[in-house]
């Protein structure tokens, strides 16, 4: 017979996650669990594939509020479907893609300027004579900036 709960161990031998990332998921609202009488943690079986979501949604850049945005969408204890996913992955593309472009622009511009706060003052003169790019603020404005 399956069991239908988890402990906070079983929990993490099976997705993999620490349980202390499990905790801390938990205080963030993105897991549940019960309580059992002697105060242990309960997870409901599907928590496993709310788990691999939140993991999955990290690995490509997603921070943990907007996962729990996307999340606070499903009944507790209910797993994410593909169509979930599907619906999830479709609305973070143009964020992903707007990730994926800004790293490109960051390895291609890396070794010409390490973006003006400047580490490179013989090139810099050439890349941004006086000093143009400090009206738009501190920080390495070439490579986060298109």
């Amino acid at each position: 017979m399956i069991a239908k709960e988890l402990t906070i161990g079983e929990l993490s031998e099976r997705s993999g996650v620490p349980s202390s990332a499990l905790r801390f998921y938990e205080r963030q609202g993105l897991i549940t669990s019960r309580r059992t009488t002697g105060n242990q943690r309960r997870y409901h079986r599907t928590t496993l594939r709310r788990v691999a979501f939140i993991r999955a949604s990290q690995s490509v850049g997603m921070p943990l509020s907007v996962i729990g945005g996307v999340l606070s969408f499903l009944p507790e204890d209910t797993p994410p479907t593909r169509e979930f996913w599907e619906r999830a992955s479709a609305c973070w593309s143009k964020e992903i893609n707007a990730r994926i472009e800004k790293m490109e622009r960051m390895r291609d511009r890396f070794t010409e300027c390490i973006g003006c706060g400047c580490l490179s003052f013989e090139q810099c003169a050439l890349v941004n004579p006086g000093d143009a790019l400090a009206e738009h603020g501190p920080g390495p404005r070439r490579l986060i900036e298109p």
